[in-house]
C-alpha cells in the first residue's frame, strides 16, 4: 500500500491515517479514503491545513474529526480557550509593575526559558500535576531551583483561578522535591580575621572603608550600594536600611529584598570608624556613601563589585569567595562572640531567628554550664530555694 510520507500512511484498504502533534500529544486520525496515490496527496494537503490551523491557533478538533474519541478531550470551552504560552506571556507582563526588577527578571527567565518551551503548546486547562512532576523529575537541578520554578508556575495558575480561566490550581499546596545528597561544601564560608586584615591592607582607602563597613554591618551587597549619607544616624548610632540596588534593576533604587529587610542596624565602632574615614571621599557629594574606588561613580550592583572583588582578593592572596560572604562573616563573628541569635536576626533583616540557627548554628557558643542561674537569681526567692534544698 505504500510507505509513510510526511505523517500520512495507509491504514486499511479504505482509510488513510494522518499523524500530527497537538497540545503536546501525538494524534493519529483516520479519514475514509482509499489509499490511492491521488488520495494520499489529498490527505497530505489536509494534514498541512491542520498544521497551519494549529500554528494559527484556529484548529477545532471536534469540527475536523467529529467521530474521534479525542474530540471531547480537545473541545474548546468558552472562556478557557487560552494556551499556556499566551497566558504566561500576558501574566508576566501584568505582574511587572508589582514586582521588583530583579524578581521580574527571575520570573521572565523561568517563563521564557523553561515553562513556555515545555508547556506553551498546551491549553491552560491541560496543565496537570502528573505532567509537571514528570517534567521536573527529568531536570538536573537542586530542590531550591525546582521550588523556584514551581513557585512561578503556581503563582500564575493561582491568578488563572482568580480570573475564572481554570477551576483549580493543580500545584496548590504541593511542591515536588527529590532526595538530595548532603552538599559537598558549606555555602557559609566567612573570612577569618587574618584574611580580613589582608584584604583591607590591599584596598585603596575608599574600598578599605567599604569592606570594613560591610564586615561589621552584615548588609546585603544590594543594600550596601544603595546606602546614602542621609541613611546614617550618627546621633542614635544606627543605619537605616530601606532600599536596595540590584544588577537587574540597572541602577534603579528598589525596596529591600523582604519586608523584614526594612530595619535599623546598630552602628558598631569598626563600622562607625569606616564611615568617618569615608566622609572625606563622598560626604560632600551628599549622595551614595560608597562608590567605585577608581571611577568615583556609584556602584550599579553586586556584579560590578564582584569584578573588582576578584582582583582585590588575588592581590591580597586570599582564597576567593563572593562579596556576599562579608554578610556571613558578620553573622559568624556576632554569634561566636555570644550575641543573641534574635538580635543578630533583626540586624540582618530576617523575620525570625530560625534561619540564623539553621545556617549559622555551628558558630553559636556551646551551652553554658551556668545556664539558668540568672533566671533563678532573678525570679526565685532565696527562702524558697532553701526549703527546696531541705
Amino acid at each position: 500500500m505504500g510507505t509513510n510520507r510526511r505523517g500520512i500512511a495507509p491504514a486499511s484498504d479504505s482509510s488513510i491515517q494522518i499523524s500530527f502533534q497537538y497540545r503536546g500529544q501525538r494524534c493519529r486520525e483516520k479519514i475514509k479514503l482509499k489509499p490511492t496515490p491521488a488520495n494520499l496527496i489529498r490527505a497530505e494537503r489536509h494534514r498541512a491545513a491542520i498544521l497551519l490551523a494549529i500554528e494559527n491557533g484556529t484548529f477545532d478538533y471536534a469540527a475536523t474529526f467529529p467521530d474521534s474519541p479525542r474530540a471531547s478531550r480537545f473541545a474548546i470551552i468558552p472562556g478557557q480557550a487560552k494556551s499556556v504560552e499566551d497566558y504566561l506571556t500576558e501574566w508576566l507582563k501584568a505582574r511587572k509593575k508589582h514586582l521588583k526588577a530583579s524578581t521580574h527578571e527571575d520570573y521572565r527567565k523561568i517563563v521564557d526559558n523553561l515553562l513556555i518551551p515545555q508547556f506553551g503548546q498546551l491549553m491552560l486547562v491541560e496543565i496537570k500535576r502528573p505532567g509537571v512532576r514528570k517534567w521536573l523529575d527529568t531536570m538536573a537541578a537542586s530542590n531550591k531551583r525546582l521550588a523556584n520554578i514551581q513557585s512561578v508556575l503556581r503563582k500564575a495558575l493561582s491568578d488563572a483561578v482568580d480570573d475564572d480561566l481554570i477551576d483549580n490550581n493543580p500545584l496548590a499546596q504541593w511542591c515536588y522535591k527529590r532526595a538530595e545528597a548532603p552538599k559537598s561544601r558549606d555555602l557559609v564560608d566567612p573570612f577569618s580575621p587574618e584574611e580580613q586584615r589582608a584584604i583591607i591592607a590591599k584596598c585603596p582607602p575608599p574600598m578599605a572603608n567599604q569592606v570594613q563597613f560591610a564586615l561589621w554591618t552584615g548588609l546585603r551587597t544590594s543594600e550596601l550600594v544603595a546606602l546614602r549619607w542621609n541613611d546614617i544616624d550618627f546621633v542614635r548610632g544606627v543605619i537605616i536600611i530601606d532600599k536596595a540596588i540590584t544588577h537587574a534593576a540597572k541602577g534603579k533604587v528598589e525596596d529591600t529584598k523582604t519586608t523584614s529587610g526594612r530595619r535599623e542596624v546598630k552602628l558598631l565602632s569598626p563600622a562607625r570608624q569606616a564611615l568617618k574615614a569615608q566622609q572625606t571621599h563622598t560626604l560632600l557629594a551628599n549622595g551614595a556613601v560608597f562608590t567605585h574606588p577608581t571611577k568615583g561613580t556609584q556602584w550599579t550592583g553586586d556584579q560590578e563589585i564582584r569584578k573588582y572583588w576578584v582582583q582585590l582578593l588575588r592581590r591580597a592572596g586570599v582564597r576567593y569567595r563572593r562579596p556576599y560572604q562579608t554578610r556571613h562573616t558578620y553573622a559568624s563573628m556576632m554569634l561566636s562572640a555570644g550575641e543573641h541569635p534574635m538580635w543578630v536576626a533583626a540586624q540582618m533583616g530576617h523575620s525570625d531567628w530560625t534561619m540564623i540557627a539553621r545556617v549559622y548554628g555551628r558558630w553559636m557558643p556551646a551551652a553554658d554550664v551556668e545556664a539558668g542561674g540568672k533566671a533563678e537569681a532573678k525570679f526565685c526567692a532565696p527562702e524558697k530555694l532553701k526549703k527546696r534544698a531541705v
